[in-house]
């Protein structure tokens, strides 16, 4: 949830070409909190089950006992209200909307379909994720230009990258649960080759909006290098493939890859408000 608020902020920057005024940016942070957690809470109502069998997920208060089910779904509708309610009274009516096909795609598409059937459920659950940085703008500006959707593409490209290296840590616990992440159904030299096309993709895309979002000297050098940074960690990872440290190195690039998106949208967020 912290990563995602992070990008809203530079988004709403870029889109105001310097700073946007400072209750639109808290009342948009926490209509974004409010549907990111709506996710989280309706997902973990959805996957109680096999929260109870992973390691990584166990202690979570549905499994424990400390929230009921019927008190989750309660608490995961007023946060849904409430994220929508805040969107529509204090910005407007498209980032509303985008708020609530956020919600709408974490709960219904990704966690009730994809995750469960296809080892692509991170690849398209995860546009989901890649929603804050047009609700950022279009709270802004009231709609969604090119530059916006050239940084939810960024996103949805970095997605797989971030999420499969800690898909490969916890292996063992997705397959006792029968949930296809792709380590889970492909070796890891696959899922490596997998990390570094999307990687190259990812990178490519963020080189693309220098010219797309008229970016600066500060953004333009911070994508290239930071890019090349992670193109390396991505690589290194593949050769890891095929030996034992595999695990460590996957963790690595995760760890890797947060800071690569924090860096990048930092850059975003300077070089709106500086003229170079």
């Amino acid at each position: 949830m912290e990563l995602l608020l992070t990008v809203t902020i530079p988004a709403m920057f870029l889109a105001q070409r310097g700073f946007p005024q400072w209750w639109l940016v808290i009342v948009t942070l926490i209509g974004g909190a409010f549907a990111a957690g709506a996710s989280g809470v309706f997902n973990c109502y959805i996957d109680r089950d096999i929260d109870a069998q992973m390691s990584r997920t166990k202690k979570r208060p549905l499994v424990t006992g400390v929230v009921k089910p019927g008190e989750a779904l309660v608490f995961g509708a007023v946060l849904t209200a409430l994220s929508i309610a805040i969107f529509l009274i204090f910005t407007n009516w498209v980032a509303a909307a985008l708020a609530a096909a956020a919600i709408f795609f974490y709960v219904v598409i990704y966690s009730l379909i994809l995750k469960r059937r296809t080892a692509q459920n991170i690849v398209w659950g995860g546009i989901a994720g890649c929603f804050p940085v047009v609700i950022g703008w279009a709270a802004v500006t009231g709609t969604v230009e090119p530059a916006a959707w050239i940084m939810f593409l960024i996103i949805f490209l970095w997605t797989p990258p971030h999420y499969w290296p800690l898909a490969i840590k916890y292996r063992e616990d997705y397959e006792a649960v029968d949930v296809p992440m792709l380590p889970v159904v492909r070796n890891r030299t696959t899922v490596g080759l997998q990390i570094i096309l999307y990687s190259w993709a990812m990178v490519i895309s963020a080189i693309v909006l220098i010219p797309v979002g008229q970016m600066g000297i500060i953004y333009s050098t911070v994508a290239i290098l930071s890019g090349i940074w992670f193109l390396y960690e991505a690589h290194r990872l593949y050769l890891l493939a095929f030996s034992k440290a595999a695990k460590s190195g996957a963790m690595r690039v995760f760890h890797g890859s947060i800071s690569y998106l924090t860096v990048l949208f930092i850059a975003i967020a300077v070089d709106a408000v500086v003229p170079f």
